[in-house]
């Protein structure tokens, strides 16, 4: 990977599908480039960040160690390049692709929870099994 700027997520962790991703996630962090805060958690410093925990819990922030914030969709390339997943942060990061990914997203951060309460617990399941796995 060349040079990436670190870069924290800061996650809904009353959502199990976001609690997936973030496990997912933190299992390809072998670069030490991603660092994670449940907005939920005495961690989430709302001034310091620059971001209401309502916001927040709205979409996705992402705040690079230079202290520039990015959010919604633009969030996830950036993540997916630092875990080193080429082929989503390809994807994500289309042009094309933005309307409907900004549209996707939005209707998802809004119903997040009615989606994890259906998918959520055996999305979190999976990215659990795949974290042991990737530890041994």
């Amino acid at each position: 990977m060349n040079q990436l700027e670190k870069l924290t997520l800061y996650y809904d962790g009353a959502c199990p599908l976001c609690q997936a991703e973030i496990l997912f996630l933190s299992g390809r962090n072998k670069a030490n480039l991603l660092e994670f805060i449940d907005i939920n958690s005495d961690l989430f410093d709302p001034e310091r960040v620059g971001v209401t925990c309502d916001a927040a819990l709205a979409t996705m922030y992402g705040q690079y160690a230079s202290g520039s914030l990015i959010q919604g969709v633009s969030v996830f390339p950036e993540a997916y390049r630092r875990a080193d997943l080429p082929a989503l942060a390809w994807l994500f990061s289309r042009k094309a692709l933005q309307p409907i990914l900004r549209l996707g997203y939005k209707f998802f951060a809004k119903n997040r929870h009615a989606f994890s309460s259906l998918l959520g617990p055996t999305a979190l399941r999976f990215a659990q099994r795949g974290a042991k796995k990737s530890s041994i």
